[in-house]
């Protein structure tokens, strides 16, 4: 298609993850998708594939190929320009372009911001050690299969989902796993005491050490990791370590102008290490991308909410009675309206 005479309007995506795609592929629906013009930026160097089934290839389940949702052909096919492995790295709203790492500037029309998560990681020394890495991507996974093939220890950081499915596949590859939690028992955030204590001793019989009121103090290791040392003293040799105490949102904030730059303009956002911008309409799109995604994960469609726990239940106030028929309505609507 003749881009000069081309009347759709440019739409760029920056982030090439399930929210981002899957928002994509609705737009695709409607006018049999001629609306857009689309161009997507992704950070990794990979078509769109299903984070959630990382720990399947972490275990031998599945290959990265078996969790690809949007394939090279697909992006082809819909006329959709794929930058890979290339973040962007600046918003000039006023010009309305964004500029990836790579120097690339494109133009847009509209901007969507689906950038998603970034691992957690504890303020702690040793972190920038080869042979710690997070659980996040499949660059993340690559690494801890190199380990496995060459050392037998590794160490898990957190006791809630992600990281029981990282001890559990690394212990599948034939490593020794230890798991460190800070709570007393394990996914306290989904499971009452009782549940989780289950969940370890079962998890125990299989081969998986725990260390649970753990608070780790530090990585050690010169070259490499070689263990985490805990505030109670208790240490723990490792080869390996694996960060996967949570995910916290990309941030979107204010951009700041450096001030001893002339080159910068006040319309230009800067993106380092997260994109940057106080533009309310991308933050909307971008808080709309990552709560797509998060309700999917849990099952939740739109029109139905999620089940409460019975702790939020028991801390609901009691309904209040009707009022008696021989109160005044005086009475009643002088009160001030809530």
């Amino acid at each position: 298609m003749n881009m000069i005479s081309d009347p759709r309007e440019r739409l760029v995506v920056i982030g090439n993850g399930m929210a981002g795609m899957r928002t994509v592929e609705e737009l695709l629906k409607h006018e049999a998708g001629q609306r857009y013009r689309i161009t997507v930026f992704g950070a990794e160097p990979h078509v769109n594939y299903n984070r959630i089934m990382l720990s399947s290839v972490l275990a031998g389940d599945k290959s990265v190929d078996d969790i690809v949702i949007n394939s090279r052909e697909w992006y082809d096919d819909n006329d959709i320009r794929l930058f890979v492995g290339d973040a962007v790295t600046a918003i000039n709203r006023e010009a309305k372009t964004v500029t990836a790492a790579s120097g690339l500037s494109v133009p847009y029309d509209r901007l969507l911001i689906a950038t998603g998560s970034r691992p957690v990681a504890p303020p702690i020394p040793g972190l920038g050690l080869p042979g710690v890495c997070a659980f996040r991507d499949i660059a993340d996974v690559d690494k801890m299969l190199a380990a496995a093939r060459t050392h037998k220890r590794a160490v898990v950081i957190g006791g809630g989902l992600l990281g029981l499915e990282a001890a559990w596949g690394l212990k599948q590859r034939g490593m020794s796993v230890a798991l460190v939690h800070l709570m007393p028992t394990l996914m306290e955030r989904q499971l009452d005491a009782a549940a989780g204590q289950l969940l370890q001793r079962d998890l125990d019989r299989r081969g998986i050490a725990f260390f649970t009121d753990g608070q780790t103090e530090e990585i050690l290791g010169v070259e490499r990791a070689e263990g985490v040392q805990l505030a109670d003293g208790r240490c723990i040799p490792a080869d390996l370590v694996v960060l996967a105490i949570g995910i916290s949102p990309t941030s979107i904030s204010p951009a700041r102008r450096d001030s001893t730059s002339t080159a910068a303009s006040p319309s230009t956002t800067t993106c380092a290490p997260a994109i940057r911008t106080s533009s309310r309409s991308a933050n909307a799109l971008s808080i709309a991308a990552r709560c797509s995604a998060s309700l999917r994960r849990c099952g939740i469609r739109r029109g139905f909410a999620p089940r409460s726990s019975p702790a939020t239940r028991r801390r609901r106030s009691p309904p209040k009675r009707s009022q008696p028929a021989s109160r005044s309505l005086a009475s009643t609507s002088s009160r001030p309206a809530r």
